[in-house]
Protein backbone atom coordinates (compact mmCIF):
# COMPACT_ATOMS: atom_id res chain seq x y z
CA UNK A 1 0.00 0.00 0.00
CA UNK A 2 1.38 3.48 -0.85
CA UNK A 3 1.94 5.88 1.96
CA UNK A 4 1.59 9.83 1.53
CA UNK A 5 5.27 10.26 2.10
CA UNK A 6 6.08 8.88 -1.41
CA UNK A 7 4.77 11.60 -3.16
CA UNK A 8 6.95 14.04 -1.17
CA UNK A 9 9.92 15.86 -2.90
CA UNK A 10 11.38 18.82 -2.18
CA UNK A 11 10.52 21.23 1.10
CA UNK A 12 7.52 23.29 0.01
CA UNK A 13 8.47 26.93 0.18
CA UNK A 14 5.04 28.48 0.39
CA UNK A 15 4.21 31.28 2.76
CA UNK A 16 3.49 30.08 6.44
CA UNK A 17 -0.30 29.49 6.17
CA UNK A 18 -1.11 29.52 2.69
CA UNK A 19 -4.01 27.23 1.87
CA UNK A 20 -1.18 25.16 -0.77
CA UNK A 21 -0.20 23.70 2.37
CA UNK A 22 -3.54 22.16 3.23
CA UNK A 23 -3.83 21.51 -0.77
CA UNK A 24 -0.69 19.52 -0.88
CA UNK A 25 -0.71 17.47 1.95
CA UNK A 26 -4.71 16.54 0.56
CA UNK A 27 -3.73 15.53 -2.67
CA UNK A 28 -0.70 13.01 -1.10
CA UNK A 29 -2.81 11.79 1.47
CA UNK A 30 -5.54 11.11 -1.56
CA UNK A 31 -3.75 9.64 -4.07
CA UNK A 32 -2.11 7.15 -1.40
CA UNK A 33 -5.58 6.33 0.25
CA UNK A 34 -6.64 5.17 -3.53
CA UNK A 35 -3.49 3.15 -3.72
CA UNK A 36 -1.86 5.12 -6.63
CA UNK A 37 1.87 5.53 -6.06
CA UNK A 38 4.35 8.13 -7.72
CA UNK A 39 4.54 6.26 -10.96
CA UNK A 40 0.93 5.56 -11.56
CA UNK A 41 0.01 9.42 -12.45
CA UNK A 42 0.71 12.00 -14.32
CA UNK A 43 0.73 15.37 -13.13
CA UNK A 44 0.31 18.60 -15.41
CA UNK A 45 1.23 21.84 -13.49
CA UNK A 46 0.74 25.49 -14.67
CA UNK A 47 2.50 28.16 -13.68
CA UNK A 48 2.05 30.33 -10.06
CA UNK A 49 2.46 29.12 -6.57
CA UNK A 50 0.12 26.13 -7.34
CA UNK A 51 2.92 25.01 -9.56
CA UNK A 52 5.92 24.92 -7.60
CA UNK A 53 4.69 21.90 -6.47
CA UNK A 54 5.67 20.49 -9.65
CA UNK A 55 8.99 20.39 -7.36
CA UNK A 56 6.99 19.15 -3.91
CA UNK A 57 5.20 16.47 -5.42
CA UNK A 58 7.40 13.32 -6.06
CA UNK A 59 4.89 11.90 -9.11
CA UNK A 60 5.33 11.96 -13.46
CA UNK A 61 4.93 15.49 -13.89
CA UNK A 62 5.56 18.67 -16.09
CA UNK A 63 5.97 21.90 -15.06
CA UNK A 64 3.96 23.77 -17.87
CA UNK A 65 3.75 27.77 -19.81
CA UNK A 66 1.43 29.76 -18.07
CA UNK A 67 -2.30 28.51 -19.30
CA UNK A 68 -0.89 25.92 -21.16
CA UNK A 69 -1.42 22.87 -18.09
CA UNK A 70 -4.67 21.34 -19.85
CA UNK A 71 -3.62 20.89 -23.31
CA UNK A 72 -0.51 19.02 -22.05
CA UNK A 73 -2.44 17.00 -19.87
CA UNK A 74 -4.94 15.59 -22.94
CA UNK A 75 -1.88 15.19 -24.82
CA UNK A 76 -0.78 12.73 -21.49
CA UNK A 77 -4.09 11.16 -21.50
CA UNK A 78 -4.40 10.18 -24.77
CA UNK A 79 -0.81 8.52 -25.53
CA UNK A 80 -1.73 6.81 -22.54
CA UNK A 81 -5.11 6.46 -21.33
CA UNK A 82 -4.33 4.00 -18.83
CA UNK A 83 -2.63 6.60 -16.56
CA UNK A 84 -4.27 8.55 -14.38
CA UNK A 85 -3.92 11.98 -15.54
CA UNK A 86 -4.34 15.17 -13.41
CA UNK A 87 -3.69 18.69 -13.91
CA UNK A 88 -2.96 21.33 -10.47
CA UNK A 89 -2.67 25.07 -11.45
CA UNK A 90 -4.29 28.48 -9.85
CA UNK A 91 -7.48 30.50 -10.86
CA UNK A 92 -5.35 33.08 -12.38
CA UNK A 93 -3.37 30.11 -15.60
CA UNK A 94 -6.76 28.16 -15.68
CA UNK A 95 -9.59 30.86 -15.91
CA UNK A 96 -7.08 33.64 -17.32
CA UNK A 97 -4.46 32.46 -19.59
CA UNK A 98 -5.55 29.42 -20.06
CA UNK A 99 -9.55 29.97 -20.03
CA UNK A 100 -10.01 28.45 -24.01
CA UNK A 101 -8.01 25.38 -23.20
CA UNK A 102 -10.58 25.02 -19.71
CA UNK A 103 -13.68 25.40 -21.58
CA UNK A 104 -12.84 23.06 -24.56
CA UNK A 105 -11.16 20.63 -22.41
CA UNK A 106 -14.59 20.31 -19.88
CA UNK A 107 -16.60 20.23 -23.40
CA UNK A 108 -14.86 17.05 -24.67
CA UNK A 109 -14.86 15.50 -21.14
CA UNK A 110 -11.55 14.31 -21.08
CA UNK A 111 -11.27 10.95 -18.51
CA UNK A 112 -9.11 14.10 -16.46
CA UNK A 113 -8.90 15.36 -12.72
CA UNK A 114 -8.60 18.87 -12.00
CA UNK A 115 -7.37 20.55 -9.34
CA UNK A 116 -7.69 24.39 -9.08
CA UNK A 117 -6.29 26.55 -6.40
CA UNK A 118 -8.69 29.91 -6.52
CA UNK A 119 -7.37 32.47 -4.26
CA UNK A 120 -8.38 35.92 -6.46
CA UNK A 121 -4.69 36.71 -6.98
CA UNK A 122 -1.14 36.28 -8.53
CA UNK A 123 0.52 35.19 -5.60
CA UNK A 124 3.48 34.08 -7.16
CA UNK A 125 4.22 37.67 -8.85
CA UNK A 126 3.02 39.46 -5.62
CA UNK A 127 -0.96 39.41 -5.76
CA UNK A 128 -1.95 41.11 -9.46
CA UNK A 129 -5.84 40.69 -9.73
CA UNK A 130 -6.84 37.36 -10.97
CA UNK A 131 -9.62 36.17 -12.96
CA UNK A 132 -11.92 35.21 -10.22
CA UNK A 133 -11.39 38.62 -7.90
CA UNK A 134 -14.97 40.69 -7.20
CA UNK A 135 -15.28 44.20 -9.12
CA UNK A 136 -13.84 46.71 -7.59
CA UNK A 137 -11.05 44.83 -5.64
CA UNK A 138 -7.88 46.61 -5.47
CA UNK A 139 -4.28 45.33 -6.43
CA UNK A 140 -0.88 46.41 -7.23
CA UNK A 141 -2.85 45.87 -11.23
CA UNK A 142 -5.85 47.58 -10.35
CA UNK A 143 -4.96 50.61 -7.75
CA UNK A 144 -8.72 51.87 -8.36
CA UNK A 145 -10.32 48.55 -8.53
CA UNK A 146 -11.11 45.74 -10.96
CA UNK A 147 -13.88 46.29 -13.80
CA UNK A 148 -14.93 43.51 -15.09
CA UNK A 149 -16.94 41.05 -13.83
CA UNK A 150 -15.88 38.16 -11.68
CA UNK A 151 -14.91 34.79 -13.70
CA UNK A 152 -17.90 32.20 -12.07
CA UNK A 153 -15.76 28.62 -12.04
CA UNK A 154 -18.36 27.21 -10.96
CA UNK A 155 -20.95 27.98 -13.49
CA UNK A 156 -18.25 27.97 -16.61
CA UNK A 157 -17.54 24.22 -15.85
CA UNK A 158 -21.18 23.02 -15.85
CA UNK A 159 -22.21 24.86 -18.60
CA UNK A 160 -19.34 23.99 -20.71
CA UNK A 161 -19.80 20.08 -20.38
CA UNK A 162 -18.02 19.31 -17.23
CA UNK A 163 -19.32 15.67 -15.83
CA UNK A 164 -18.25 16.45 -12.19
CA UNK A 165 -17.78 19.93 -10.53
CA UNK A 166 -17.43 20.18 -7.06
CA UNK A 167 -15.62 23.07 -4.66
CA UNK A 168 -13.93 22.85 -1.44
CA UNK A 169 -12.41 24.84 0.98
CA UNK A 170 -8.43 24.88 2.00
CA UNK A 171 -9.42 25.66 5.88
CA UNK A 172 -11.95 21.91 5.72
CA UNK A 173 -9.40 19.25 5.09
CA UNK A 174 -11.37 15.95 5.68
CA UNK A 175 -13.91 17.84 3.04
CA UNK A 176 -11.17 18.59 0.68
CA UNK A 177 -9.92 15.20 0.68
CA UNK A 178 -13.30 13.81 0.14
CA UNK A 179 -13.62 16.09 -2.73
CA UNK A 180 -10.09 15.19 -4.08
CA UNK A 181 -11.64 11.54 -3.96
CA UNK A 182 -14.50 11.32 -5.76
CA UNK A 183 -13.11 13.51 -8.53
CA UNK A 184 -10.22 10.98 -8.77
CA UNK A 185 -13.10 7.68 -9.00
CA UNK A 186 -15.28 10.01 -12.13
CA UNK A 187 -15.01 8.76 -15.38
CA UNK A 188 -15.07 12.25 -17.24
CA UNK A 189 -13.65 15.50 -16.83
CA UNK A 190 -13.26 16.38 -13.05
CA UNK A 191 -13.15 19.77 -11.87
CA UNK A 192 -12.47 20.90 -8.41
CA UNK A 193 -12.41 24.55 -7.13
CA UNK A 194 -10.23 24.76 -3.95
CA UNK A 195 -11.07 28.01 -1.88
CA UNK A 196 -7.89 28.99 -1.51
CA UNK A 197 -6.72 32.01 0.94
CA UNK A 198 -3.23 34.08 0.06
CA UNK A 199 -2.42 35.09 3.18
CA UNK A 200 0.06 37.08 2.02
CA UNK A 201 -1.05 39.25 -0.92
CA UNK A 202 -5.08 39.19 0.09
CA UNK A 203 -6.63 40.36 3.09
CA UNK A 204 -10.46 40.24 1.76
CA UNK A 205 -10.75 36.98 0.75
CA UNK A 206 -9.23 35.14 4.32
CA UNK A 207 -9.69 31.83 6.19
CA UNK A 208 -12.35 33.97 8.10
CA UNK A 209 -14.21 34.89 5.46
CA UNK A 210 -14.60 31.90 3.76
CA UNK A 211 -15.65 29.92 7.10
CA UNK A 212 -17.82 32.71 7.30
CA UNK A 213 -19.65 32.69 3.50
CA UNK A 214 -19.17 28.94 2.80
CA UNK A 215 -21.67 26.30 3.92
CA UNK A 216 -22.00 22.38 3.10
CA UNK A 217 -24.19 21.48 0.12
CA UNK A 218 -27.93 20.64 1.73
CA UNK A 219 -28.26 16.49 1.70
CA UNK A 220 -31.17 16.66 -0.69
CA UNK A 221 -29.34 18.32 -3.59
CA UNK A 222 -29.26 16.70 -6.37
CA UNK A 223 -25.95 16.73 -8.07
CA UNK A 224 -27.59 15.35 -11.40
CA UNK A 225 -30.18 18.25 -12.03
CA UNK A 226 -28.31 20.72 -14.20
CA UNK A 227 -30.59 23.76 -13.12
CA UNK A 228 -30.01 22.76 -9.60
CA UNK A 229 -26.38 23.26 -9.62
CA UNK A 230 -26.71 26.18 -12.33
CA UNK A 231 -28.36 27.88 -9.59
CA UNK A 232 -25.83 26.79 -6.88
CA UNK A 233 -23.18 28.10 -8.61
CA UNK A 234 -24.45 31.22 -8.66
CA UNK A 235 -24.53 32.17 -5.28
CA UNK A 236 -21.32 33.40 -5.64
CA UNK A 237 -22.61 36.48 -6.67
CA UNK A 238 -24.03 36.77 -3.33
CA UNK A 239 -20.93 35.88 -1.68
CA UNK A 240 -22.21 32.43 -0.75
CA UNK A 241 -19.86 29.38 -1.57
CA UNK A 242 -21.63 25.98 -1.44
CA UNK A 243 -19.17 23.03 -0.68
CA UNK A 244 -19.50 19.86 -2.55
CA UNK A 245 -20.46 18.28 -5.46
CA UNK A 246 -22.81 20.47 -7.42
CA UNK A 247 -23.10 18.37 -10.50
CA UNK A 248 -22.50 14.63 -11.61
CA UNK A 249 -23.50 13.17 -15.02
CA UNK A 250 -22.36 10.27 -16.99
CA UNK A 251 -21.25 10.37 -20.50
CA UNK A 252 -18.64 8.82 -22.79
CA UNK A 253 -15.28 10.87 -22.31
CA UNK A 254 -12.96 11.45 -25.29
CA UNK A 255 -10.88 8.96 -26.19
CA UNK A 256 -12.87 5.68 -25.78
CA UNK A 257 -14.91 7.64 -28.76
CA UNK A 258 -11.84 8.17 -31.53
CA UNK A 259 -11.75 6.45 -33.79
CA UNK A 260 -9.72 3.43 -34.34
CA UNK A 261 -8.49 4.43 -30.87
CA UNK A 262 -6.51 1.15 -29.09
CA UNK A 263 -8.68 0.65 -25.76
CA UNK A 264 -7.36 -2.49 -25.08
CA UNK A 265 -3.71 -1.25 -24.99
CA UNK A 266 -2.43 2.42 -25.07
CA UNK A 267 -0.82 4.54 -28.00
CA UNK A 268 2.90 4.32 -26.27
CA UNK A 269 2.30 0.89 -26.00
CA UNK A 270 2.37 0.12 -30.00
CA UNK A 271 5.00 -0.47 -31.92
CA UNK A 272 7.04 2.49 -33.21
CA UNK A 273 6.66 3.38 -36.66
CA UNK A 274 9.39 3.16 -38.84
CA UNK A 275 8.67 3.24 -42.10
CA UNK A 276 9.44 7.26 -43.11
CA UNK A 277 10.59 5.99 -46.51
CA UNK A 278 7.25 4.77 -47.37
CA UNK A 279 5.70 8.21 -45.25
CA UNK A 280 7.96 10.27 -47.81
CA UNK A 281 6.69 8.83 -50.97
CA UNK A 282 2.89 9.31 -50.15
CA UNK A 283 3.80 12.73 -50.72
CA UNK A 284 5.52 12.74 -53.60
Amino acid sequence: MPYSEDFSGQTPTWCPGCGDWAIYLAIKKTLAAKGLSPSDVFISFDIGCSGNMNDFLNAYAVHGLHGRSVPTAIGAKIANHKMQVFVIGGDGGIYGEGGNHFLHAVRGNHDITHFVHDNNVYGLTTGQVAPTAETGYKSKSTPEGIIEQPVNPLALAISQGATFVAQTFAGNFDHMQEMMKQAIEHKGYSVVNILQPCVTFNKVDTYSYYIEKSYLLEADHDPTDYHAAMKKAREILEERFPLGVLYRVQRPVFHEQITGFPLESSLVERPRYTDFDALVRGFE
